[in-house]
């Protein structure tokens, strides 16, 4: 296992009487990939501000590959990639001139700056469009290349503020197979996200917060049981090309199915009343509908505890 760190302790950030962050304290280590999820003004991006040095904590400190970011920032934001919020590239440039400028700023030596772009384009699948100006791109499209300028000089530690925010469906699962392709190249990840479902198919773990305090830190599975007593019969379809409004309406009605949710174009998470029998029964007719369904698998319960977690601390 890589030994790439983050370490909180007690971070707190004031702003007159309001307290945005309260003695956080976070550990984690390792190439692996983090959820981070909370309510809105929960503090999840005034945390990430922090852990770059975008603005000052009131206390406390944090520490990058055990660097004191306050104290030494150039040497640990060093190997440190970053998006946060939604940055806006200047429209007039083209993909190439956007990443030679963040390259430059990051300091990538000049005779390593066209093959770094060239590596970073191709994980985001934006090689086509190099010299194209980017004011005629689409939203997703800019956000993969705001993911590109992140991933640019190979940082072990990647920080994102809701990469999937404001996407269509498809430019959300395209920025979730890219992150899914770095979290498999030994990356530690750390990635705020409103999606539930978005995290359980991504991470290994979850970092929850509220009003500036942690709740809980751990493997999902670890958090769900502490949080989610009672399991409904949840199960995740996939499908093998994008669903219809019809077929989704069709599962809906089936005998059994007592809820559907859309995670994307492709899955579905669909709530069963009833004993595993039943289960196979609505999964069988599910298949007669002729639909595409290749795979099902039970739902990780993250959904159902983070609203029991906040829930009780309402």
């Amino acid at each position: 296992m890589d030994n790439y760190s983050i370490v909180v302790q007690n971070l707190s950030k004031e702003y007159g009487s309001f307290s945005a962050l309260s003695n956080l304290n976070l550990k984690m280590q390792g190439s692996k990939c983090v959820g981070f999820l909370g309510p809105n003004g929960a503090g999840k991006t005034t945390t990430l501000k922090i852990f770059t040095d975008m603005i000052k904590p009131s206390k406390g400190h944090i520490f990058i590959n055990g660097i004191d970011v306050n104290r030494e920032k150039k040497k640990a934001l060093k190997s440190v990639g970053v998006l946060i919020e939604t940055p806006e590239i200047y429209p007039s440039l083209t993909e190439r001139e956007a990443l030679s400028m963040i390259g430059q700023i990051k300091g990538i030596p000049k005779h390593d700056l066209d093959s770094s772009i060239k590596k970073v384009v191709e994980k985001v699948k934006m090689e086509d469009w190099l010299d194209k100006k980017v004011g005629k791109m689409s939203k997703g499209m800019k956000q993969r290349i705001n993911i590109a300028a992140a991933i640019l000089g190979d940082p072990d530690i990647i920080l994102l503020d809701e990469p999937t925010s404001g996407l269509d469906p498809r430019g959300m699962s395209e920025v979730r197979d890219i992150i899914k392709e770095l979290k498999n190249e030994n990356h530690l990840i750390f990635m705020s996200s409103h999606i539930l479902s978005e995290v359980s198919d991504i991470c290994e773990e979850v970092a929850m917060i509220n009003h500036g305090k942690l709740l809980a830190y751990g493997k999902i599975s670890d958090v769900v049981s502490k949080f989610y007593v009672e399991k409904e019969n949840v199960v995740e379809l996939s499908f093998v090309s994008d669903l219809r409004q019809s077929s989704i309406k069709a599962i809906s009605k089936i005998t059994g199915v007592k809820k559907v949710d859309t995670i994307d174009d492709k899955r579905l998470n669909i709530t069963i009343e009833g004993d595993q029998k039943k289960q196979a029964e609505v999964l069988s007719s599910i298949v007669k509908l002729n639909v595409g369904l290749i795979s099902f698998k039970p739902s990780s319960g993250l959904e159902e505890a983070y609203l029991s977690a906040f829930k009780e601390v309402t």
